[in-house]
């Protein structure tokens, strides 16, 4: 999909997991650290599909540069607002959600906020809070600006959202905020002593935030 960016137009690369009578679609960002192609978003991907939501992968203009960090927000504001378009021709009258990993969904939420993009819906898998170890430097404070539904998939032992008190008081300001506790997992969900693969770790979420899914939407 071609992405509209101050410096010009960039061409970046989709993925579609196309389900069956779609009635939802979501458009699923990768994290700051990964790529699109990451096991973890193919195995969300497909579960989501096997369940009615079609999944359009997508990746950031600094990942499909091959750069390692990320650019400007905006970069990455103006990326979800491509993949709106594209998601709603992929599956023409049903919800469209945003969701990402990390870093992915804080950017689907700035966008959210700033109006360039208006899903019915977001997801955040493991939405960095602060940095680990650094708790004042809080990324929340457009979160109240959001309208719609918001759904957070955390791990217990994610150091992004430590101390949990603050977390609390983060979400407490959003209008409609649910979180979704995976027990004894990190930022990437891995939990200690159950050895996963990747693929299977999201789609096991793809069980969470389905059926949230079907019942807000």
């Amino acid at each position: 999909m071609e992405v509209a960016l101050p410096t010009g137009s960039v061409v970046v690369s989709t993925a579609l997991h196309q389900a069956v009578d779609p009635w939802a679609v979501m458009a699923l960002a990768h994290g700051a650290g990964a790529g699109m192609d990451h096991p973890f978003l193919l195995g969300l991907g497909e579960g989501c599909a096997r369940q009615g939501v079609s999944v359009v992968r997508f990746a950031f203009p600094y990942a499909q540069a091959g750069r390692k960090m990320p650019g400007p927000a905006s970069h990455a504001i103006a990326a979800w607002a491509a993949v709106e378009a594209v998601a709603r021709q992929t599956a023409p009258g049903v919800p469209f959600v945003a969701a990402g990993k990390s870093y992915g969904g804080r950017m689907a939420s700035m966008a959210a906020a700033e109006g360039a993009i208006t899903p019915a819906a977001l997801v955040y898998l493991g939405y960095p809070l602060h940095p680990p170890g650094a708790p004042e430097k809080l990324r929340a404070a457009h979160l109240p600006q959001i309208a719609v539904p918001q759904l957070f998939v955390e791990g217990t032992n994610d150091p992004f959202i430590q101390p949990r008190e603050q977390y609390d008081q983060a979400l407490s300001g959003c209008r409609d905020a649910t979180t979704v506790w995976i027990d004894g997992a990190t930022h990437s969900f891995e939990i200690k002593g159950r050895r996963r693969p990747a693929d299977q770790i999201g789609g096991e979420l793809s069980d969470h935030v389905v059926p949230w899914l079907r019942r807000r939407l």
